[in-house]
Order: C-alpha cells, then sequence, then structure tokens
C-alpha cells in the first residue's frame, strides 16, 4: 500500500507568528520615530501600541483555544489499511487535484501512480474519466464504465469525501476482465499452439522487452534444437540472422535453410503490450513477395485463430474471414458480404470505409470502431481495424469480438430485472386495491343487513358486491404473477395433477382440438398446490386453444401435454445459464398453432399484455402462470417459431423425503354457528375506509371495539384501557407495522391473542408474524368473514357470549 499523505508542517503556530511580527512592528516604529523626531513621548506611544496589541493576541488566544487541530488531519494508517483490504483499486485525491492515497492494486492496475484522471486509459477514456470526477464533486458520487486499462475493462466509481467535502475517492473495479494476452499465452503454448506447428506454422508470444512468454514446439525445436527445451525469458532476437537480401533464418540451422516469412501480430495496444509472431518457411527462391505456399499458410494462421480475424484487400474487399469472424458478424453463408461496410447499418458504411482506406494506404496504429451490425442495430460491436504488412495480398486485419453470448446474457438478466420490477408493482398495487374491495364489500354486507330481498336497492347492492368479489379475483391473480399469494402446498405426482385436470380440458378445448396426455415413468414426487397447479394447466391449455382457434393449423389442431423427468444430467446437457443443475419433473405442453412472433415472445409473461382484440383478454393469464411457478420454487420457458407452434415448458424441483414442519401460523378453527359474542376487541388499522367497516361489522355482533389508526395508537390505548380479549390489527402500517407492535404488547399480556389482517398473502408475510396464538385473515373479507375470525378466536380462548 502507497500513499501521499499532505501533512501540514509541524511547527506551523499562527498565533505565535502573528504575536513576534506585531511586538517587533512596534519596536521598529517607535526607533523610527525616535531617530526623526526626537520625541521620547511618542516613541513610547508606539511602542505601548505593539505591547497591547500582543497582550491582546496571548488573552484572546488563551480564552478561546483554536479547534482547528481538533479534527486533526485525516488518520492515513487507517485509510491505508483499508484501501489495502479492498480487491479493488482505490485512490484519494484532494480539491488541488494531488493524490493523497493509493493501494498497491491501484499501482498493478495503472502501472504506477498517476494522478486520476490523467490515467492511462485507452480511447477517450481519461476525458470522460475527468467529466465524470466534476459530476462527483458537484453531486456527491459519479459512476463511468466501458473504460479498458491495460487490456481490462473496468468500471469507475467516484464519491466526494471528507468531513468538508474535500476529497475524492476513485474506486476502479474490473469487469469481465478479457485478459486476452493470458489467454493468448494459454493457446499459444497448448493445443491451438500444436495445431500451428503441424500446420507448419511456428508460433510465438513475444513480450515488449523482446523476450519470448510462450512458444510451440515446433519453434523450440527449430530455434533450439529440442522440442521441449526451456525458451521462456530468452532474447527472440538472439535466434534470429539475417542474410545480404535481408532473408531471415534461424541462426542454429545457419544460411543454407529455408529462410523464414515473419508475421509481427499486435492484437493489444500499450507499449508494454506483448506481439504475437508466427513464422512460416519461405519457399527457395530469388525473391522475397508471399508466393502460394505461404499464402496457404496465412490462410490456415487465419483459420486457426480463436478470434474473429478478417482479412481486407487494397480493394476494400475481403480476402478471407475465419468462423468466428463469420459468427460474430452474423453472415449468412448464402450470401457472404464483399465489403466490410456491408456487415453494418447504413449510417456506419462510410466510417468503416474510410478506416479500410486510411490503413490499407499505410497507417500504422490500430483503432477501435463501435459498430451496428445491420442484423442487430440496437447492440452496438467493437471491431478493430489495424494494418497488415506480410500477409500477401491482404492490407487490412480486421478483429471482431463474438458478443452473441455476452448479449444474450445481458437480455435476458434485464428482462428478470423487469419481470421482478413488475411483479413488486403488481403486488402493492393488488395491496391498496385489496383495502378500497374490502371497504366495498363491508359496506355491501352492511347495506344487505337493512335490505330485504323482495326491496327495491337489494338486486342493486348484490349486484355491486358481485363485481367487487370479481374485482378481488383480479387482485389474486396479481398476486399470483407477483408471487405473493397464499399457498397450500402437498408433496404430489404431477401426473396426478394432470388426469384431474384433463375432463375440464377436453370441455374446454371443444371437439375442433386432440387432446393427447403423455406421462413418463417413475416420476418422482414434487411439493406444490395442487389448485394452483390445475390452475397453470388450465391457463396453458386454454392460451393454446386461443392460439389454435385463431390461425387453424392444416391438419388440425393438437394440443399435447407431457410429463417426463429431468436429471442434473439432462440439465447440464442442456446448457441453460437459468435452471440450476438439479433433478426436475417437467411438464411440457405443445400446440401445433401458428407460433408467437419473436417481437412478441419476451413479453408474453408481463401482466395486461396480451394480443387478443379488446374485450377478450386480460392479459393475466400467462403471468399468473409465471407467479404460480416461481412461487412454487420452479422454472418455465416458452420457445416458439413462427408457423411451428408454441411449447410450454415448466419444471418443479424434485422433493425430498423428509420430517414435516408445522406451520407456525395457526389456522383459525372452525366456523362457529353463532357469531354474536361479547368481550372487548382492540382493532388498529391504518385505512380510515376499513377501520370503519370493520368497527360497525364488530359492534353489531356484541363486542366492545377501540381502534387506532397505527401501532404507537394502539400501544398508548392497551397501557390506558383495561386488556382486551382480542387484538385485530392490520399488518403493514405507517410509523410502526403489526408485528413490532404486538411484540410490544405481548410484553404487558404475554397470552393476548392476535388477528392479523392484511392485503399482501399469508406466505409473504409469514416470516414477520412468526408469533405464538395468532390467525390470518386475508383482505378483501367480507362481513361475515370477520366475524367468523374473530368469533374463532375468541371460542378457542374460552371467551363466549357474556365473556369478558
Amino acid at each position: 500500500m502507497a500513499s501521499l499523505p499532505i501533512l501540514k508542517s509541524p511547527d506551523s503556530h499562527p498565533a505565535r507568528d502573528a504575536a513576534l511580527i506585531a511586538g517587533a512592528t512596534g519596536i521598529a516604529a517607535a526607533l523610527v520615530i525616535l531617530g526623526l523626531l526626537g520625541n521620547i513621548v511618542v516613541a513610547a506611544a508606539f511602542l505601548a501600541t505593539a505591547i497591547v496589541a500582543v497582550g491582546g493576541m496571548i488573552a484572546f488566544r488563551r480564552l478561546f483555544p483554536s479547534s482547528a487541530g481538533e479534527g486533526g488531519e485525516p488518520d492515513w494508517a487507517l485509510a491505508r489499511t483499508l484501501a489495502a483490504a479492498s480487491t479493488d483499486a482505490v485512490a484519494v485525491t484532494d480539491r488541488a487535484g494531488r493524490l493523497v492515497c493509493a493501494n498497491d492494486q491501484y499501482e498493478a492496475l495503472f502501472g504506477g501512480f498517476p494522478t486520476p484522471p490523467g490515467l492511462p486509459l485507452d480511447g477517450d477514456g481519461a476525458e470522460r474519466l475527468g467529466v465524470a470526477g466534476r459530476h462527483a464533486w458537484r453531486d456527491g458520487t459519479a459512476t463511468l464504465d466501458r473504460l479498458v486499462a491495460r487490456g481490462s475493462g473496468i468500471v469507475a466509481d467516484i464519491a466526494c469525501a471528507g468531513e468538508d467535502g474535500d476529497l475524492l475517492v476513485w474506486r476502479f473495479r474490473q469487469t469481465v476482465r478479457v485478459n486476452l494476452a493470458a489467454t493468448v499465452e494459454e493457446l499459444v503454448a497448448g493445443r491451438i499452439g500444436e495445431q500451428f506447428g503441424r500446420a507448419g506454422i511456428m508460433v510465438t508470444l513475444i513480450g515488449h522487452d523482446g523476450r519470448v512468454i510462450a512458444a510451440n514446439s515446433v519453434l523450440r525445436a527449430r530455434a533450439m534444437g529440442h522440442a521441449d527445451a526451456a525458451i521462456t525469458g530468452r532474447d527472440f532476437a538472439r535466434f534470429l540472422i539475417t542474410d545480404e537480401r535481408g532473408m531471415v533464418r534461424f541462426e542454429r540451422e545457419g544460411m543454407l535453410k529455408n529462410p523464414l516469412r515473419v508475421l509481427q501480430i499486435p492484437f493489444v495496444e500499450g507499449d508494454d503490450a506483448p506481439m504475437l509472431v508466427a513464422l512460416i518457411d519461405e519457399e527457395q527462391s530469388g525473391a522475397p513477395p508471399v508466393g502460394a505456399s505461404a499464402s496457404a499458410h496465412v490462410q490456415t494462421l487465419v483459420a486457426l485463430m480463436p478470434f474473429g480475424v478478417a482479412l481486407v484487400g487494397n480493394d476494400g474487399r475481403f480476402l478471407q474471414m475465419n468462423e468466428s469472424f463469420a459468427r460474430a458478424a452474423l453472415v449468412d453463408p448464402a450470401a457472404p458480404p464483399v465489403y466490410p461496410g456491408d456487415l453494418v447499418v447504413r449510417e456506419d458504411k462510410g466510417v468503416i470505409a474510410d478506416a479500410v482506406r486510411r490503413f490499407a494506404s499505410g497507417a500504422t496504429h490500430s483503432t477501435d470502431l463501435a459498430i451496428r451490425l445491420k442484423d442487430h442495430p440496437d447492440e452496438p460491436v467493437a471491431l478493430s481495424i489495424a494494418g497488415a504488412r506480410g500477409l500477401g495480398d491482404a492490407a487490412v486485419l480486421l478483429s471482431l469480438k463474438d458478443n452473441g453470448e455476452e448479449t444474450r446474457l445481458k437480455r435476458e438478466v434485464a428482462q428478470a430485472t423487469k419481470m421482478q420490477a413488475v411483479g413488486q408493482l403488481a403486488g402493492g398495487v393488488a395491496h391498496d386495491f385489496n383495502n378500497i374491495l374490502t371497504a366495498i364489500i363491508g359496506h355491501c354486507d352492511l347495506m344487505l343487513m337493512r335490505h330485504s330481498p323482495g326491496d327495491s336497492d337489494y338486486d342493486d347492492i348484490q349486484q355491486v358486491r358481485a363485481n367487487s368479489n370479481r374485482a378481488a379475483s383480479l387482485t389474486r391473480q396479481l398476486l399470483a404473477f407477483s408471487r405473493q399469494q397464499t399457498l397450500r402446498p402437498q408433496v404430489l405426482q404431477l401426473p396426478d395433477v394432470v388426469s384431474e385436470v384433463s375432463q375440464l380440458l377436453k370441455r374446454l378445448l371443444g371437439e375442433s382440438i386432440t387432446l393427447k396426455v403423455k406421462h413418463g415413468r417413475n416420476l418422482a414426487p414434487v411439493r406444490a398446490d395442487p389448485g394452483q397447479l390445475e390452475q397453470v394447466v388450465v391457463n396453458l391449455a386454454v392460451n393454446a386453444r386461443d392460439a389454435m382457434l385463431a390461425k387453424p393449423p392444416k391438419g388440425g389442431a393438437v394440443l399435447s401435454i407431457r410429463t417426463f423427468a429431468m436429471t442434473a444430467t439432462d440439465v447440464r446437457r442442456m446448457g441453460s445459464d437459468i435452471l440450476p443443475v438439479g433433478d426436475y419433473v417437467g411438464l411440457e405442453v405443445v400446440d401445433n398453432g401458428a407460433g408467437i412472433p419473436p417481437d412478441v415472445l419476451p413479453k408474453i409473461f408481463e401482466p395486461f399484455f396480451t394480443t387478443k382484440d379488446v374485450g377478450k383478454g386480460t392479459g393475466l393469464g400467462l403471468s399468473t402462470v409465471y407467479g404460480i411457478v416461481k412461487q412454487s420454487g420452479g422454472y418455465i420457458f416458452a420457445d416458439s417459431k413462427p408457423g411451428q407452434g408454441a411449447v410450454f415448458s415448466m419444471y418443479l424441483p424434485v422433493h425430498t423425503a423428509s420430517a414435516p414442519v408445522a406451520d407456525t401460523v395457526i389456522a383459525p378453527p372452525k366456523k362457529p354457528l353463532d357469531l354474536w359474542g361479547s368481550g372487548t376487541i382492540l382493532l388498529v388499522e391504518d385505512e380510515d375506509m376499513v377501520r370503519a367497516v370493520a368497527e360497525r361489522a364488530l359492534t353489531r355482533q356484541g363486542y366492545t371495539v377501540l381502534t387506532a389508526e397505527h401501532g404507537e395508537a394502539a400501544l398508548d390505548l392497551l397501557a390506558s384501557q383495561p386488556r382486551p380479549d382480542l387484538l385485530v390489527s392490520d399488518v403493514m402500517m405507517p410509523l410502526m407495522d403489526g408485528p413490532t407492535m404486538v411484540r410490544r404488547a405481548r410484553k404487558l399480556y404475554p397470552d393476548l391473542p392476535i388477528l392479523f389482517m392484511s392485503g399482501y398473502a399469508e406466505e409473504t408475510l409469514r416470516k414477520s408474524i412468526d408469533l405464538e396464538n395468532v390467525a390470518f385473515l386475508a383482505k378483501p373479507f367480507s362481513v361475515q368473514q370477520l366475524a367468523e375470525a374473530v368469533r374463532a378466536m375468541m371460542s378457542a380462548k374460552g371467551l363466549g357470549a357474556g365473556g369478558g
């Protein structure tokens, strides 16, 4: 760990220095007056004034000691220790732009202690870093990604620090590090290097000092006489000699052997970057140009490169591209491109053409361009361009990294993040909507108590209540998508669930669609809610039915449902980055409809997304499926090709037998016949409309009801009022939530029964309400459901009618 702390001089005493200056000035003034005027009285006055000033300073210093040193200098030893413990490169600068502290990782990353933002970064990295630093001074923090230093991708996090905000902390995190030099070193010394050797190509990786880092066995044999000779660290130039015509040969072989064609391939930028060197035997002839045999060697070399490489001639046309380049550039083998500009969008064609023309004319340095391929215009890729020397007809060398896998992973992560965010939003909306529905349903129930079936308003009230219950089912679907619904999992066989719902599916599909069901053998059990799994199968089947009826397939519509076992070996062979390795039981639903368009496929599990006509779908069918499967610990995937139908694959983890774990939240006892009761109930609910309905409902049942709008108010009532017989509380409330309030109330009354109610699902709140003698009532609830839950809790404690 290295540091450069800026410290003040320990001998610096501003007050003492000021007193000495004041005293000396007074004495000098008195001597001048005495010498010029000869008046000792005036001189004494000047001297007295200086003495008074000095005395005043000393008195002020004693009365008001300086606090400048109280804060002290930063504890640089502690700062160095903390920075050294970090795996990232860390540096600290002050307002003057001076480097005051940096750790060893910083030195290793940047090759010393340069001061940010003036770091050895590729391209315009230093300039962008300076802008980010100014933003950090202004906003407090800043982040900058896509920086490259010495072949490593890094992300810079900058934060303003210090009591006075006079320091900047620079933290540099290495991203997925593409250490191309280390990769090439392994390839040269390994199997790829041996493939080069069998093709007659000698390959070596040379450091910036000219010494050998790695070489294949053919080069070691030719240069040192033995394939296993130790060549690492030797000066490569000492193995070569030149004749009067400038032809290169191995010194060990003398002038009688074939000359060598030396190809230098700079693949990493930087003065201290290594270089890949390939040597090819020249044919014995009177002229040094590359002949047909050497050109074949060059083509072999390009084809064997592990990264995307293409050669372009002086006329700007492609001469050759290897398989990696074609894959990264999404080249169609049936219609290969003629010019590099044929690969990119129209706006980038001119940039590539100018760069190829410049390097073909003799430009020596390589450059990187951010281009957009015409098949993927929204995802820029990096294209490296360099002048080619000694490669026959090739004038320009292009290098393109295959970002397909990285792009796919980024897209999947973005989709998963979006689904999680939408799920959280859906759960919050469902919670708030449940509170509203509780009030609507409760008021309807109270009105129905005053109206008989023959009343003119009775049917209208019933209609409002029925529509409210329909809305409640909608919120349950939202909670299913957000994985916040209440599940009752059981250990079951997946084929049994499919068999139970098969008759229903035949009626739903109709006579125009053929249902085929096939079950695998020896399937292990899974743990899930059977009712919810039936909902999954029904939703997938109905979705497939609608797709096939919209565009009836030729030969008849067929829906196939298959259950099967998926072992850990099968998962590894599948190569999925999302599905963890393990044993699963799978369910596959396949239709032969028109398929799902590629632009629609990533959105099908999002809530309220539908391709059906207005009024024909809520867009919650597949989102409900997604939520149920994820909440059950499983995974679901959709695959489709236009015109070839769709395949939905669900994987549930195999249940391993273990001792059953009892739920910590007790369920209410059986519904009592008599809902009337007595006793005191403390009702805690932050929503005024829900609190009013619940208070009226319980009062009508004969209870004395105390109300509180949040947890703190409830605790005040408990302290000032006699002990209640039951505490009914919402879970999520401002200031103090229900579980926290209950834990404090239990300190006063340890056996106080609790009835929680919430718009969130019990499964979601299970950890927070992990208490004894607790029941749960999900919103929205009716007046009767509330009365039943309260009467059941009172009966469980032996508090019947007339009880206290």
